[in-house]
């Protein structure tokens, strides 16, 4: 479900569910992933990608959250803002590889990363929760709200728009967007340009530019 290798100083994590979508095994593996991130040593960064160029994610899994975790339900929601905030206050720097479709949540864990690189020719990044009925929780606002321009934020949760790359890049989505081959070289590249950061200092600083998220909504054991 999850692969996390090594290149160099930069952790490489894949995401290997298809679509990539949140469930329960999903958040569990992401956690035991950054669990191995946090225990290293030495000069570090992340990259996460899609193990299929069609998906970056997908978001919450819609038809688990309505069978098998339909008694995990009311709290999943939560369980993921979790992730979320540990991908934006986690320690080192971090790139999403958006090499497919990022969509709802999914959009929301790249927009937690340091820095993006998106596909150009093909692919979204869509807050599309205003056309399937489902309102933000709160710890998502405010992880998407860091990201982005206000104008953006409301352009992108009000009306579900799907943004290619290019376009992405026009409004500050994203850092960039390159043809689909150089999007994981790229995005690791940016990734080992800053892993010798030291890992107090950038965690201390994200602490102070995400104060009010990190403080509200991270995880009671974070």
């Amino acid at each position: 479900m999850i692969d996390l290798r090594r290149e160099g100083s930069v952790f490489v994590l894949t995401m290997e569910a298809g679509e990539n979508r949140f469930n329960r095994r999903f958040l569990d593996a992401m956690n035991a992933a950054l669990d191995s991130i946090e225990s290293s040593s030495g000069p570090a960064a992340l990259v996460t990608v899609g193990g299929q160029e069609k998906f970056y994610s997908n978001g919450l899994d819609l038809d688990w959250l309505g069978g098998d975790g339909q008694s995990e339900a009311p709290h999943f929601v939560e369980a993921v803002v979790a992730l979320l905030v540990r991908v934006a206050g986690l320690g080192v720097p971090t790139v999403a590889a958006i090499n497919g479709h990022a969509f709802a949540a999914g959009a929301m864990l790249a927009l937690a990363h340091d820095f993006r690189v998106m596909r150009a020719d093909r692919g979204f990044i869509c807050l599309n929760e205003v056309d399937i009925g489902l309102p933000l929780h709160p710890g998502m606002v405010a992880v998407v709200k860091s990201r982005l321009t206000p104008v953006v934020f409301r352009d992108m949760i009000l009306t579900g728009a799907r943004i290619g790359g290019a376009d992405a890049v026009s409004r500050g989505i994203v850092d960039e967007a390159v043809p689909l081959p150089e999007v994981l070289p790229n995005a690791i590249a940016r990734a080992a340009a800053l892993a010798a950061k030291d890992r107090q200092t950038y965690a201390a600083l994200k602490r102070g530019m995400y104060a009010d998220l990190l403080k509200r909504f991270a995880a009671p054991d974070s």
